[in-house]
């Protein structure tokens, strides 16, 4: 369950702006904090950080 709410979580930082609240909540993270703590555990780096790789 945790690995389909960080792959929502994914796709919403790739195609949307939506604060990393927003996010959370919409990948059923609950809260933001939380939401970043199991990204950069899952991942590697922070929503943030992942965020600016499609900006770039």
């Amino acid at each position: 369950m945790l690995t389909q709410r960080i792959r929502r979580a994914q796709e919403l930082l790739e195609t949307t702006d939506d604060s990393v609240d927003t996010i959370a909540s919409a990948a059923g993270m609950g809260t933001a904090t939380t939401l970043r703590r199991h990204f950069h555990r899952t991942v590697g780096v922070p929503p943030d950080a992942y965020r600016r790789t499609f900006r770039a």
